[in-house]
């Protein structure tokens, strides 16, 4: 729910601190009045200036924020939810704290005063949030364990700290938005998405995941503080139908947290388990049935049937729409608005859609969101922990000698059949494991993607390595399918899945909750062996055991497919209109591409001889914003003449 922003000048009144414009808060807080339709909410002081947005869940008559405590020292801005703030409730009324109020914000501040930053070990759920303390003169940012609630900062050219739940907060602020970041373009190509804790622009960054600033006024700007990491693997159960009965007993207590609210709560169904199991279990909690929402797109994608049967299984009301697919140049430009930065997921047209669709309907529902990354549900985990086993039978100098000159001179043969397409799977094993992994994530790699700029751009870039971050977070002591999970817990679901949910679903003023990422569910999961995810090479095995009495056979059996609209074809139907955008002012004025690499893979394209549609995306997602921000990119662009 709701979003936030801030204004703290890092220097004191007697240093010559800029005071707070009111116009400039209300103009950063409009930004994102989408997050919160409901109400508006500000706190401006010599020291520190608030704004929020609401979209209202609990105590609807007295839930405002900006909300202080009882003598005015303290005051909190909080998106998300806290689902055991009931509990801390209770126990801070009994340390003496009188509540004004049944909001879970609330919980934040006398948190706050009986236990400090400790605040952050004691609270569930998902939330970033801004905490001012006048005694103390110090200003807390803090964001949840698994990345599931943004927060933007930047320190402005006059020495005052911005805050936002999203960047378009930030950008009327003087001087913050005025430079882009080269090595989060070159991110970008690479994994579709720009990991924390960049952004776009070279001044704006991200707070990462379990990660929190304590901030003094005054005082220089800290780097950001690990509060949680996820724990060593504890006693695990001894068989898979242990593991399917804890699973599920953990599964209902997640879900039961998650629908308590003073307004109805629905549910995202698609063909898929996560969601399916995800609507049973929530339809138990509801006094009428349980709102399902699924869209479907014409062909043989459409998985309207498949989710019409779980709907009817727990007894909720379907609610369906068939969305043609949409123009997908202006889908791709439309990327920028939502997001503030380029972002290629594709699967977040028809999430947006989605949320679009519920939004009629309810002001928040559950999803299935995290039960790939934690059941290890990807086929590319099923690959990687083959390519390791293969890695295992050669020596490495063997491998690099022998496989990687075999698999550059081997064809790409992108419409052969599958065990003709050896070239990406020889080139894997070839290399490490955190390089083979890092290949299986990327969009554009890194010969093709370098193959696309100009050494203009390769000169600002100044040696960027994008598979550092993979390489960094990839455990070479742990089990294949761990060290991928573990490398995606860190990148892919907070750089990716958790920002389409959040911007898709805030962009139409509702509000998604996820059950299955529960942060001690999560640790549970995590910990389980690999051979109770992975069997016989399906993925997510305990999940299916734990959930078999809930979700109909047909589900359970059914092949994994994604939540995208067909793309090859569109890209295809639009090559003159793909052709002007990728070749016109917003790409090539910069001095960055390659027109004759790029003109090249539009022809192999449109002649159906290579199979481009997710590099092509990807390129217009990026037309699209710098389009949008054609100065910020002049300026970058001039660093270097």
């Amino acid at each position: 729910m709701c979003g936030f922003t801030g204004l703290f000048p890092l220097r004191t009144a007697r240093a010559g601190a800029v005071a707070i414009d009111p116009g400039l808060l209300r103009r950063m807080t409009d930004a994102i009045a989408h997050r919160g339709p409901d109400d508006e909410g500000f706190h401006v002081e010599p020291a520190i200036g608030m704004g929020f947005r609401r979209l209202s869940f609990l105590d609807l008559a007295a839930g405002h924020q900006p909300m202080g405590n009882e003598d005015g020292t303290v005051f909190v801005t909080f998106n998300g939810e806290i689902y055991n703030f009931a509990v801390l409730r209770e126990e801070l009324i009994a340390q003496g704290h009188v509540f004004a109020t049944r909001s879970d914000s609330e919980v934040l501040v006398h948190g706050w005063e009986s236990w400090g930053v400790g605040l952050l070990d004691r609270i569930n759920g998902m939330f970033a949030f801004a905490l001012w303390d006048r005694t103390q003169r110090s200003l807390l940012l803090a964001r949840d364990r698994i990345g599931k609630k943004p927060l933007h900062y930047g320190v402005a050219p006059d020495g005052t700290l911005a805050y936002g739940s999203e960047l378009a907060a930030l950008v009327p602020v003087p001087g913050l938005a005025a430079v882009l970041d080269p090595a989060a373009i070159e991110d970008f190509l690479a994994f579709g998405y720009i990991p924390d804790p960049a952004s776009v622009y070279r001044d704006i960054r991200k707070l990462p995941p379990a990660h929190f600033m304590l901030i003094g006024e005054g005082e220089p700007l800290p780097s950001p503080r690990r509060y949680w990491s996820l724990p060593a693997p504890g006693p695990v159960p001894a068989s898979m139908a242990e593991a399917a009965a804890d699973l599920r007993s953990r599964l209902e207590t997640s879900v039961a947290a998650r629908m308590v609210a003073d307004v109805p709560i629905g549910a995202f169904l698609s063909g898929g388990i996560d969601s399916g199991a995800i609507a049973a279990l929530a339809s138990r909690h509801c006094a009428a049935p349980l709102q399902c929402f699924t869209i479907g797109f014409p062909g043989p994608t459409d998985e309207r049937e498949v989710a019409a049967m779980m709907a009817d299984r727990c007894g909720a009301t379907h609610v369906t729409q068939t969305v043609a697919p949409d123009d997908v140049i202006d889908a791709a430009r439309f990327q920028a608005e939502v997001f503030g930065e380029p972002f290629g997921d594709h699967s977040s047209v028809p999430s947006l859609a989605v949320a679009r669709l519920a939004r009629t309907g309810v002001k928040g529902v559950v999803s299935g969101d995290g039960g790939d990354e934690v059941f290890g549900g990807y086929r590319r985990y099923r690959w990687h922990a083959i390519a390791d086993r293969a890695r295992r039978l050669l020596p490495d100098r063997a491998r690099r000698a022998l496989l990687a000159p075999i698999a550059r001179a081997y064809p790409k043969l992108d419409h052969a059949p599958a065990w003709l397409r050896a070239k990406t799977t020889l080139t894997e094993i070839s290399l490490d494991s955190a390089h083979g992994y890092y290949r299986t994530l990327c969009k554009l790699q890194d010969a093709e993607r370098r193959g696309l700029m100009t050494p203009r751009l390769i000169s600002l870039l100044d040696g960027h390595d994008p598979s550092a971050g993979i390489v960094a977070a990839l455990d070479t002591g742990a089990d294949p399918l761990r060290a991928a999970q573990l490398v995606d817990l860190a990148t892919y679901l907070p750089g990716d899945i958790l920002v389409k949910v959040d911007r898709t679903s805030m962009r139409s003023g509702l509000e998604v909750r996820s059950p299955l990422l529960d942060h001690d569910l999560l640790a549970w999961g995590m910990a389980l062996p690999s051979t109770l995810k992975l069997q016989n090479g399906v993925g997510k095995s305990v999940l299916r055991a734990a959930v078999a009495p809930l979700v109909p056979r047909a589900v359970l059996d059914r092949p994994k497919q994604g939540f995208v609209a067909p793309l090859a074809a569109e890209l295809r139907r639009a090559a003159p209109r793909l052709r002007s955008a990728l070749l016109g002012p917003a790409m090539l004025d910069t001095g960055w591409f390659d027109a004759e690499a790029i003109g090249r893979m539009i022809d192999q394209h449109e002649a159906g001889r290579a199979d481009h549609a997710w590099k092509l995306w990807h390129l217009l997602v990026l037309e699209g914003f710098l389009a949008r921000h054609a100065g910020a990119a002049r300026a970058t662009a001039a660093l270097v003449a």
